[in-house]
């Protein structure tokens, strides 16, 4: 935390480069090679100045722009270096700070610096990354509600409602010589427990929705040999991704690609032909169709022709519990009958024209039933956040049988503790000390007035 840190923070190619430097000798270092003054300069202030070299030879003319502790990205004094973006240009200003005194940043150390140094959480820090990540509008929308601290207000009221139950169990101990003396009446603090968590198991359930749209949803295109998978995963993504041929088992292995529809990335998966065959490469292909089937959450089932009873009940088995859209293909060849399927309405296209895409397009997105996300949703993304809301969840059960079963509060006390080192965890805040329960004791409820 003592060093100052230099990187470049843009790609390499463009017409610009910008050079980031951070911490107690930013404005020193960069003194020396654009011969300017930058500790007298105003803070939030950009400058016109030349890049000079140790002989005095200009290597760049450059937009320096000075930031001052704390208001800064990372909380310490800072410049910001704004270059021509020629690779020899940025290297050789990167090499003259190296050289003045800076050290080259590891990677995330900017923002790592930026949660040491009180200017966000760890839950917001992890969305700096999502941001710079994200690839359509629904992870854009999550990542940026996270780093605007949404989730982690979200959190603070959650701790401050476990706090208040924790305070009233511990003023309890500490008049526990009065055994009759109860500060935390039983029923509003089951019932408070309860809701807090209701609300810590919706969090958590959110996290199936917030993995789809962060990594795209899985779509599996499934149906026999020839009958126009791999057509379809062309007519779809606007290319010729896949292999087409009238040969029969063409398709061996899953290809996928992903496209953007409405703001949402759905990850589309070309599988092997089912059929019965002898061919041992071919088989291994169609039991990874079956492992995709398993992984999708949407299914297109394409067809061309009647499909038998037994057919349809193996589909409709392999699809529990998932969306399932039965696709009528080579429909500009005329309609072929299906009236085994009259109930499931089945989708007529062509893959081959593009007839009826874009309606089927509409109906995956649909069949997605992703909920419409307002500015203020929370939606978890992060492993890390789900299983520490589990945890969460488990000891807040815990605590909701102790209730039940009159425990004592000394027991209580302790499962709440855990519950709030739970939620801690996400935001990389400290445990809960004595202190802070009894500050919030005398600072509530007025002990000795």
């Amino acid at each position: 935390m003592n060093d100052t840190i230099c990187a470049l923070a843009t790609a390499t190619g463009g017409a610009l480069g910008i050079i980031r430097i951070s911490g107690p000798q930013s404005l020193t270092i960069t003194n020396t090679i654009c011969q300017k003054n930058l500790s007298l300069l105003p803070p939030n202030t950009t400058h016109y100045t030349y890049i000079f070299n140790g002989e005095g030879e200009v290597v760049d003319e450059a937009i320096v722009s000075i930031f001052k502790a704390p208001r800064s990205y990372t909380g310490e004094d800072a410049v910001e270096i704004s270059c021509h973006g020629s690779k020899y240009i940025l290297s050789k200003v990167l090499e003259l700070l190296v050289n003045n005194g800076c050290r080259m940043a590891n990677p995330g150390e900017y923002t790592m610096r930026a949660y040491l140094n009180g200017k966000m959480d760890l839950s917001q820090a992890e969305a700096v990354a999502d941001l710079i990540a994200s690839t359509n509008k629904a992870s854009h929308n999550i990542a940026f509600s996270q780093l605007r601290g949404h989730f982690s207000s979200e959190l603070a009221r959650l701790r401050e409602q476990l706090l208040k139950l924790t305070s009233l169990l511990e003023l309890e101990l500490d008049f526990s010589d009065h055994e009759d003396l109860e500060f935390a009446d039983r029923t509003e603090l089951l019932m408070l427990a309860q809701t807090i968590d209701t609300h810590i198991v919706h969090l958590a359930q959110t996290f199936e929705t917030g993995q789809a749209l962060k990594q795209g949803i899985p779509v599996a295109i499934i149906g026999k040999t020839n009958v126009g998978k791999s057509t379809l995963l062309n007519r779809l993504l606007h290319e010729d991704r896949a292999i087409v041929s009238d040969i029969h088992g063409t398709t061996r292995d899953t290809i996928e690609d992903t496209i953007d529809i409405q703001g949402i990335t759905f990850r589309f998966i070309d599988t092997a032909g089912i059929r019965q065959t002898t061919d041992q490469i071919e088989q291994i292909g169609i039991e990874r169709t079956y492992q995709t089937i398993e992984k999708a959450r949407i299914i297109l089932w394409l067809i061309d022709q009647e499909p038998t009873p037994e057919e349809i009940q193996g589909i409709k088995q392999k699809a529990t519990n998932k969306s399932l859209l039965i696709l009528q293909n080579k429909t500009d060849l005329g309609p072929a009958p299906c009236q085994s399927l009259s109930a499931l309405s089945p989708i007529p296209i062509s893959a081959k024209t593009g007839q009826n895409i874009q309606e089927l397009e509409k109906r995956i997105y649909k069949a997605a039933n992703i909920p419409e996300l307002q500015e203020n949703d929370i939606i978890i993304t992060s492993a890390r956040h789900y299983q520490a809301l589990l945890q969460a969840h488990e000891n807040l059960s815990l605590v909701l049988q102790g209730i039940r079963a009159q425990l004592s509060g000394d027991l209580l006390a302790e499962d709440l503790r855990l519950v709030l080192e739970n939620l801690a965890q996400i935001t990389g805040q400290q445990k809960i000390t004595p202190y802070e329960v009894l500050e919030n004791i005398f600072k509530r409820f007025c002990v000795g007035k």
